[in-house]
């Protein structure tokens, strides 16, 4: 197969493949220098959320980059309380002034909190006004989304949410693939209370193609054809998760990985979550 880099989503947006994730990247230094440093390395995509509280920092790195802000994707997201409290459109205001920008290219509700619906009308809105390129949803299971698709005229582009070799959520994927949406994965090497990298199977295949297991994990997630956000802090670490464009797992390494799924989340539920 082909080594895909991009995504074209259903309005006809491009997005890359691999972009860098900050959540829980503290504000500051820390967020600014790794958003700058993949940018350097040659990311072009940059995923953050107002509720990660470093808008403002990933806004510092896009700028000390020096890439041109048209050359990059950049995406945020709308909180649990301000949909509840319907704050969408001030809400996505808020986060354009921290991040220092006039436009994202991608806006999602972060979660289906009570009110999301309302919350839609007002992505839709932004939309429309070109301030956001493309819209979406993030942790939505099928049925939030066959309920969203009575209410309105217009898909979501992605739906970001928890996927990795130990929770593949694989029945999902395949469901939004049926309505053209796109999937983001969060948590793509596991999440932060995993095991999943010390896993002696990713070892022996990263051995085959002299890459380490991360970036074995990363390249499932690229031929699954799903758009993965690994996170790191760690500048050499940030361009070992960019470096997976060069080899192409056989099918039996792709399925050796996939065999890992457990079936169990490491993050919430999105049909039971108190957040």
């Amino acid at each position: 197969m082909a080594i895909q880099s991009t995504i074209m989503l259903n309005n006809g947006t491009v997005i890359p493949q691999v972009g860098l994730g900050v959540f829980q990247t503290p504000d500051g230094e820390t967020t600014a220098n790794a958003v700058e440093a993949a940018l350097t390395a040659g990311y072009r995509h940059v995923d953050t959320a107002m509720i990660y509280g470093n808008e403002r920092s990933v806004g510092e790195g896009i700028r000390r980059s020096g890439v041109p802000r048209g050359d990059m994707f950049l995406t945020t997201k709308l909180w649990n309380d301000d949909i509840r409290a319907r704050r969408g459109k001030a809400a996505f205001e808020e986060s354009l002034e921290r991040l220092g920008v006039d436009y994202v290219d991608l806006y999602l509700i972060h979660w289906p909190a009570d009110g999301w619906q309302q919350a839609w009308d007002d992505l839709q809105e932004i939309y429309a006004s070109g301030r956001a390129k493309a819209i979406g949803v993030s942790n939505f299971q099928q049925h939030h989304i066959e309920e969203l698709s009575k209410n309105s005229d217009v898909t979501p582009a992605v739906d970001q949410i928890e996927s990795s070799p130990q929770f593949d959520n694989q029945e999902l994927i395949d469901f939004l693939a049926t309505k053209g949406i796109a999937t983001e994965a969060w948590s793509p090497l596991g999440g932060t209370g995993g095991n999943l990298l010390s896993d002696p199977t990713l070892a022996k295949i990263g051995a085959k193609y002299g890459k380490s297991p991360a970036q074995v994990v990363i390249r499932w997630h690229i031929q699954r054809g799903v758009i993965v956000l690994p996170k790191s802090t760690h500048a050499e670490r940030i361009r070992q998760n960019f470096d997976v464009f060069d080899f192409v797992l056989s099918d039996a390494d792709m399925a050796a990985v996939s065999a890992l799924n457990t079936g169990k989340r490491n993050g919430a539920d999105p049909d039971n979550f108190d957040f």
